[in-house]
C-alpha cells in the first residue's frame, strides 16, 4: 500500500496534558490503515490516550474533505506521531522541608492522512 506525499492533509492537536510515550503507544496501532480501519482500532482499544487521538484522525479527515474535496473513504494514515511538548513543573511538600519535582508532561499530535494509491 504505497501513499503519494504531495496530498497529505496534516492536522495538529497541541499541548495535550499526556506523556507523549504513552500516545505514541496508540499511533503505532493506526500509522499505514485506512481511516475506516484506524477509527474502529481507536474506538476499541482501552487507552485514555485514544480519546485525543480520536479528534485529531477525525480533525484530518474534515481537513482533507473539506479543503481538498477528497473522499473520506478512500484515505489512508500516511503519518502519526507525537512530539514533546512543554513540561508543567510542580512541587511537592517532603520531610523536612524539602520540595520534590513533579514533572507533568504535555505533547503534540500529529497525523496525517493521504489518499490511497492503488
Amino acid at each position: 500500500m504505497a501513499v503519494r506525499n504531495e496530498n497529505q492533509v496534516k492536522a495538529v492537536a497541541r499541548n495535550i496534558r499526556m506523556s507523549p510515550r504513552k500516545v505514541r503507544r496508540v499511533l503505532d496501532q493506526i500509522r499505514g490503515k485506512s481511516y475506516r480501519d484506524a477509527l474502529i482500532i481507536l474506538e476499541f482499544m482501552p487507552y485514555k490516550a485514544c480519546e485525543p487521538v480520536i479528534k485529531v484522525l477525525r480533525s484530518a479527515v474534515a481537513n482533507a474533505e473539506h479543503n481538498n474535496g477528497l473522499d473520506p473513504l478512500g484515505l489512508v494514515v500516511s503519518e502519526a506521531y507525537a512530539d514533546g511538548g512543554a513540561v508543567l513543573k510542580r512541587f511537592r511538600p517532603r520531610a523536612q522541608g524539602r520540595a520534590y519535582q513533579i514533572r507533568k508532561p504535555t505533547c503534540h499530535i500529529t497525523v496525517a492522512v493521504a489518499p490511497e494509491m492503488e
